[in-house]
């Protein structure tokens, strides 16, 4: 079964479901990326969200986009808040990629109360995104973030501003936090209303790590055997008005576009939450 696909909100691009989250190209070879893109093209993932400050992500996916440019949507970030900052970054951002368009430009984890007034206000980075799309470098402009409180967060975004896309956490465990399910949900009902798409992260979560040592690229410890990746994924694809960013692990990737590609129908949560149990399984974000 090829992975599933669905209009990435008012672009119309049919993306799959399974957008390939970049970071997982942070810090790895070229020829590591390679081999990756070449995984992404045998699922046929048409969907790359990458970030500036993603390490070497741009630049490795460089060589890609000189060459199969048509095949992907392409978004990125910026972590500017000011109109000078976010041109540079956003030019910079073009070299490195190698192309003269992409397809969104995305305010990359805007939470803070003060960062929010700088980038959504005069001389903020919103202004210049705004400009950028005008001028055809980038045909849609989305915001992010991560935390519990960044449905809250979300929701004041698109009462400024008419964002086509937003990205945010969403996992079993977290929704099990009513704070932040009250707030996920409210910002998925705002979205459809609008045509906004929903991106969502840290799928495959299992916990934070415990001490210094890390397994992974990833900054959680993540869920590893075909079991569990299973579930996980097959629970958020059970919500048909949201997107998963895959994991920002080269070597876990495979697991999660094999369970994409056998999504038949949601696991459901009394499976989940014995899977919890049996994982020891804990928030990222509380």
């Amino acid at each position: 079964m090829p992975i599933p696909k669905k209009a990435f909100g008012r672009s119309g691009h049919m993306s799959t479901r399974t957008l390939f989250g970049a970071a997982a190209f942070g810090d790895v070879t070229q020829d590591e990326a390679d081999r990756t893109m070449e995984l992404l093209l045998a699922h046929g993932v048409n969907h790359i969200d990458t970030a500036a400050s993603y390490g070497d992500s741009e630049l490795r996916l460089g060589p890609w986009m000189e060459t199969h440019r048509d095949q992907f949507f392409l978004a990125t970030k910026t972590g500017e808040r000011t109109y000078d900052a976010a041109k540079r970054q956003f030019e910079r951002s073009l070299q490195r990629l190698r192309v003269s368009q992409i397809d969104l430009i995305q305010l990359h984890y805007l939470v803070g109360e003060d960062e929010w007034e700088v980038a959504m206000g005069p001389g903020g980075v919103l202004e210049y995104l705004q400009e950028a799309r005008e001028q055809g470098l980038v045909k849609y402009i989305g915001v992010t973030g991560h935390d519990v409180a960044i449905a809250r967060m979300h929701q004041r975004s698109l009462e400024r501003f008419d964002f086509d896309s937003v990205l945010l956490p969403y996992n079993y465990l977290m929704m099990q936090n009513p704070i932040y399910r009250a707030g996920f949900n409210e910002v998925v009902e705002i979205c459809k209303a609008r045509d906004c798409a929903v991106q969502t992260i840290k799928g495959i979560t299992r916990r934070p790590y415990l001490g210094e040592q890390r397994s992974h690229a990833t900054w959680y410890e993540p869920l590893t055997d075909q079991a569990s990746i299973d579930k996980a994924v097959h629970w958020i694809l059970g919500n048909e008005d949201v997107f998963l960013n895959t994991v920002g692990d080269i070597h876990v990737l495979p697991l999660v576009l094999d369970a994409a590609e056998r999504y038949q129908e949601r696991t459901p949560d009394a499976v989940m939450q014995a899977m919890a149990a049996e994982w020891e399984m804990a928030p990222l974000f509380v």
